[in-house]
């Protein structure tokens, strides 16, 4: 696995993963507005000439904790999200089913957030 650096850009709206000084992939989320908040995972990417290194997991995994240090759910709208949520359920919990569905009409609302 990669040696990296994570860097949460909030105001952007994403999580992104570095090797040395060189951006290798991020996470685009949005914090969900209503209460209960939430961190809502749409799109995981790693950069060409970076797959097969394990960032994707990396990012995915560091999402989480950062999720786990503020208190809050996280909703993997994001196909690699969820499935890697799937495979790792010990630190990945499931968020309740309100969160879920008030994460999907917050991005349908606001497609710009990804």
């Amino acid at each position: 696995m990669a040696d990296l650096t994570m860097r949460d850009e909030r105001e952007k709206g994403r999580l992104e993963a570095f090797e040395g000084d060189t951006y290798v992939g991020g996470i685009v989320y949005f914090v969900l507005d209503a209460p209960p908040h939430a961190l809502v995972a749409v799109h995981t990417v790693v950069e060409d000439g970076h797959e097969g290194k394990g960032i994707a997991g990396s990012l995915v995994r560091e999402f989480y904790a950062v999720a786990a240090r503020e208190g809050v759910p996280v909703v993997p709208l994001c196909p690699y999200a969820a499935a890697w949520a799937q495979k790792h359920p010990e630190e990945a919990p499931e968020a309740p089913g309100d969160v879920v569905r008030a994460a999907k009409i917050q991005l349908k609302a606001t497609p710009e957030l990804w």
